[in-house]
């Protein structure tokens, strides 16, 4: 149940409420302001503000081209492995230090990649980590010679060479 008192009106009225004042003021004693006084700090802020704003850009930008060619590099040696693995004999002798390499390589591409925020919406990206989680998945599962299936080799091969499609456009 409500309260009495909240219910019950007050005898008082409301007090008007003050008004805000501005924290400029003017000379009351000066007739016309004095524009040489006033305009430099703004325009001393201003150009203060936009070059420490182009400064802090233009480390960024670099950094992130840097990023990107290494982006490029690594994701072009992992494609190459993965074809290089895929492509070999089931009775080459050397197809499980390959498989092995492979491996780690993957793990390391995408440990490295997959938080990147502004790689997760690249098409390269999106079709190197399908076909590495594709040879993996196979590879763990039937182990290191065990040959890929045709139709799961095309697929793979498909999505390297998309890869490498959106790659040279810097996608």
């Amino acid at each position: 149940m409500a309260s009495p008192t909240l219910i019950t009106p007050t005898a008082s009225t409301p007090k008007p409420l003050t008004p805000i004042r501005s924290k400029l003021t003017l000379n009351a004693t000066a007739s016309t302001p004095n524009v040489s006084t006033n305009t430099p700090p703004l325009i001393r802020r201003g150009f203060l503000s936009l070059t420490v704003g182009t400064a802090l850009l233009v480390p960024v930008t670099s950094a992130w081209a840097a990023f990107d060619e290494e982006y490029v590099k690594e994701t072009e040696e992992v494609i190459n492995k993965v074809r290089a693995t895929i492509n070999m004999e089931k009775t080459d002798p050397n197809i499980a230090t390959a498989v092995a390499e492979l491996r780690d390589s993957s793990n390391s591409w995408v440990a490295k990649y997959r938080r990147e925020k502004a790689l997760l919406g690249r098409a390269s990206f999106r079709d190197v980590y399908s076909a590495l989680n594709a040879v993996s998945g196979h590879y763990i599962s039937f182990g290191p010679t065990a040959p890929i299936p045709a139709k799961r080799r095309a697929r793979i091969l498909e999505e390297v060479d998309t890869a490498e499609k959106a790659l040279a456009r810097g996608r």
